[in-house]
């Protein structure tokens, strides 16, 4: 499939019409020149909250399997927001056509996973983007434009905290173990890990690790197993620049006034985004804590703020250009490789006790 005629509308298909495809959904109805033509889900109940969602009269096929798109054209573009563990499956069935894709994150829960993705989508035409929207929220976009335009100097260190409340309940629950989710610095981290290298520039080199499952979920028996989901880390990124991430890691911290803080320090001074207050502060060393400018930032072309301070709607614009135009993504398969990687490298080092380089990670798939 070649790009999109500039004056047509783009048809979506959504894979997975839980509470993330549910949330895309709502994004897209937004979005201008976009249209949901189709939803898929195996579960008739995600299947009817999504359709709750849908404008009066609207027109939208419904399947239960995802390989119906392959025939049915109904259909230009799809995203996928299915368990983590089915992206992999999922991928390799779509990426037999012209269909343009966007993969919630993770991109898969494995490396190897990842690998085998990468392979069946190379030489492709049509778009496949990784939803790493993070790198959409106004206040961290500002953040990255700032540094990349040398604002604070030579980076040295990027301290990202996330201090939130525990994992969502979901359709059985599939996000209570590690075996579906790829372990919660894969699932939910994938976001952070990415954040840390498009902010520095360069892709990490070794990580070290320390987290547990203190806290979250350990009341919970399924079929009489107790999930395995850690609920607290601290992860140290170095990358071969010399350059430092960190990653602090609290999914009981519902006490908290930021639920995401991302701080970025050169060796010319520093800027820092607090979420949801959407506020970035920056500063100069050579003026001291008195220069720091305190700003709120907001992007006008939001539409829809969702789960993600209007990241999603962002991404969506994006994805929706690459696709009119026959573009690359801006957030590829590499990307997604490299935030699982780093993920899985993390949950490595606690588990070992030891650093862990992401050599030894990739080469193993």
């Amino acid at each position: 499939m070649g790009p999109a005629p500039s004056s047509a509308a783009v048809r979506y298909a959504i894979v997975g019409a839980g509470m993330m495809g549910q949330e895309h959904l709502r994004n897209l109805l937004e979005v201008e020149g976009a249209v949901v033509t189709a939803l898929v889900d195996p579960h008739e109940r995600s299947l009817t909250d999504a359709q709750g969602w849908l404008p009066a009269g609207a027109e939208v096929g419904t399947f239960a399997d995802h390989r119906a798109l392959l025939t049915a054209d109904v259909c230009d573009a799809v995203v996928i927001a299915t368990p983590n563990h089915t992206h992999a499956d999922v991928l390799l069935d779509l990426l037999d056509s012209d269909l343009h894709l966007l993969v919630e994150k993770p991109l898969c829960t494995t490396v190897a996973d990842c690998r085998r993705v990468m392979e069946a989508a190379a030489g492709r035409e049509a778009v496949v983007w990784v939803g790493l929207e993070y790198r959409y929220m106004p206040p961290v976009a500002r953040v990255i434009r700032d540094v990349h335009a040398g604002d604070v100097g030579t980076v040295r260190m990027v301290a990202i905290r996330e201090h939130r409340f525990p994992f969502l309940p979901k359709v059985g629950d599939w996000n209570r173990f590690s075996r579906n989710t790829g372990g919660t610095l894969v699932e939910k981290c994938c976001h952070f890990f990415d954040l840390m290298a498009h902010i520095v520039g360069e892709r990490p080199v070794r990580v070290m690790a320390s987290g547990a499952q203190d806290v979250n979920h350990l009341d919970e028996r399924y079929d009489g197993a107790v999930p395995d989901i850690l609920d607290n880390a601290f992860v140290i990124v170095e990358f071969p620049g010399g350059a430092r991430g960190m990653l602090d890691l609290c999914m009981f911290a519902e006490a908290s006034a930021h639920q995401e803080e991302v701080g970025v320090v050169g060796d010319e001074g520093k800027v820092e985004a607090f979420l949801p207050d959407s506020v970035v502060r920056t500063g100069r060393r050579v003026d001291g804590p008195a220069g720091v400018v305190t700003e709120v930032v907001h992007d006008p072309r939001v539409r829809h703020e969702g789960f993600h301070h209007g990241s999603s709607y962002l991404e969506h614009l994006d994805f929706l250009a690459a696709v009119r135009a026959g573009a690359r993504p801006t957030v590829g398969l590499d990307d997604g490789l490299w935030s699982v990687a780093t993920g899985v490298a993390a949950h490595r080092s606690i588990d070992e006790g030891r650093p862990v380089d992401l050599a030894e990670v990739l080469e193993e798939s």
